[in-house]
């Protein structure tokens, strides 16, 4: 049946492909200025048409076709809730040079292992530049095949010669459409390239996987229905001094969204890391002021990461703030507190804290740790050994109850802590008096209610604690 169809005009953004009814200076969904432009829009009254199959009760449908195979890579599995899961969509984006291409040619490379085809489609590389990391990290294999092309047309035309189970796309704005407008990576081919290859995604049961840009916000280049269509999208991040990588799920229709996997690159590829808690954990020959260990929780995986804080006499008028891995404002609200309910002067100190091998620490719950790492190198002594801070401070000085306390605390038994200062819960408060030990998952837990009886508690506060430096 034909439908009837009017042109109408329109106005939209060529960075992101927000459209108005009328003319704009400034975008309103990524606020650009001057990208504002009149498209004609063809508009079509929809008819009824011929159906692709038959609606039938959801107790009928089979679910044979859509259970998980692994990818070969155990962290990326944990990720994606089991593993690939064919004809899902897949978009990975990440900054340039943290490894994208790298993981996702390990992940093709243990999926041909596995007696699976699978197609490789390159457009930032040739094709001897991708045969030459594949040697270097011993991804060639016989069923991986590889193309190199920036046409969506071949890239259809290969999907139906070689017929893979999985697809790598390494990137979507590489990819130009004859039919649309516009050059690669534009609003316009971006959702042209994606829509087919979801659409043959789901026609062949084959598992796609595209690899996006990002901005220099850290957002997802391209328009925002990129991020709609697709099943699933990951984002790999990374400190380039470091080697180590981290793989968040930040959308998943077939798993949890609150998980993450840990890489380690190197010139000889890349390796899943089981337990990275070594990585930011220094150990000191003897104890050491300004260092304490604190328990984060990395989607539903608890990371102990160790905090350290160097004070000292500021030669200047205005003291310094320095942070790395840290959040410096919320570094700064602990400093605050500190000196308001902890009794510490800091206000004409220069304060430097970070953490141990590039841990990034954003949770409310490290603050404990930064307080304590800030009262040890205040006072130049050590925190007692063997112990771990949790707990989100308040700005009043009372200590706040942290999510997922009984998976840290048995993380911190499993590394070999001794002892755990956590916040009082206020339900059995009456129960137990303050600074009171208790024994959780074989760890000596400690239940304080506020910052100055944690820090009287480690003896940085009262009861004989050394002066400050001065």
């Amino acid at each position: 049946m034909s439908s009837k169809q009017k042109t109408r005009s329109a106005y939209r953004c060529s960075e992101c492909g927000w459209e108005t009814a009328k003319w704009v200076g400034r975008c309103g969904e990524c606020q650009a200025w001057g990208s504002v432009a009149e498209v004609g829009v063809v508009v079509a009254r929809a008819q009824a048409g011929p159906v692709s199959a038959p609606a039938v009760p959801i107790g009928q449908v089979s679910i044979e076709h859509a259970t998980t195979r692994s990818s070969g890579v155990a962290e990326l599995d944990r990720v994606l809730g089991g593993g690939l899961v064919p004809g899902a969509a897949i978009l990975l984006a990440g900054e340039p040079g943290v490894g994208k291409s790298t993981l996702l040619l390990e992940v093709a490379a243990q999926t041909a292992a596995a007696s699976r085809r699978t197609l490789y489609i390159t457009g930032e590389e040739s094709a001897s530049q991708v045969r030459m990391r594949a040697n270097r990290t011993d991804a060639v294999k016989d069923e991986l095949y590889l193309a190199a092309e920036t046409d969506l047309g071949a890239v259809l035309s290969h999907i139906e010669e070689v017929r893979p189970d999985l697809i790598v796309v390494d990137s979507i704005q590489t990819i130009g459409a004859a039919d649309a407008d516009g050059v690669p990576g534009g609003v316009s081919q971006v959702k042209e390239v994606a829509a087919a290859l979801v659409r043959v995604a789901k026609t062949r049961n084959i598992t796609t996987i595209i690899v996006g840009h990002v901005t220099k916000d850290g957002s997802i280049a391209g328009p925002r229905v990129l991020e709609h269509v697709v099943d699933v999208v990951l984002g790999f991040e990374g400190d380039p001094s470091t080697r180590f990588r981290m793989l968040r799920a930040m959308k998943n229709r077939f798993g949890p969204v609150d998980e993450v996997g840990c890489f380690d690159l190197s010139a000889e590829g890349i390796t899943a890391v089981v337990d990275p808690t070594g990585l930011f954990v220094e150990n000191h020959h003897q104890q050491v002021p300004g260092t304490c260990v604190a328990v984060s929780m990395e989607g539903r995986r608890p990371l102990l990461a160790e905090v350290q804080s160097l004070v000292a006499p500021s030669p200047t008028e205005k003291p310094r703030r320095t942070t790395s891995g840290l959040d410096g404002s919320r570094v700064a609200m602990v400093l605050a507190v500190l000196q308001q309910h902890g009794g510490l002067k800091l206000f004409n100190k220069d304060v430097f804290a970070s953490t141990v091998g590039g841990a990034k620490l954003t949770e409310p719950a490290t603050d404990l740790a930064i307080a304590v790492s800030l009262a040890s190198a205040a006072y130049g002594r050590p925190a007692p050994q063997g112990i771990v801070a949790m707990g989100e401070l308040g700005l009043a000085g009372e200590l706040r109850r942290v999510r997922d306390l009984p998976q840290r605390l048995a993380e911190a038994a499993r590394l070999g802590f001794e002892y755990a200062v956590v916040p009082s819960d206020r339900s059995t408060a009456k129960s137990r008096r303050s600074g009171e030990e208790r024994m959780v998952e074989g760890l000596k837990v400690i239940d304080v209610p506020d910052i100055f009886s944690a820090l009287r508690l480690l003896g940085f506060a009262g009861g004989g604690a050394s002066t400050p430096v001065s």
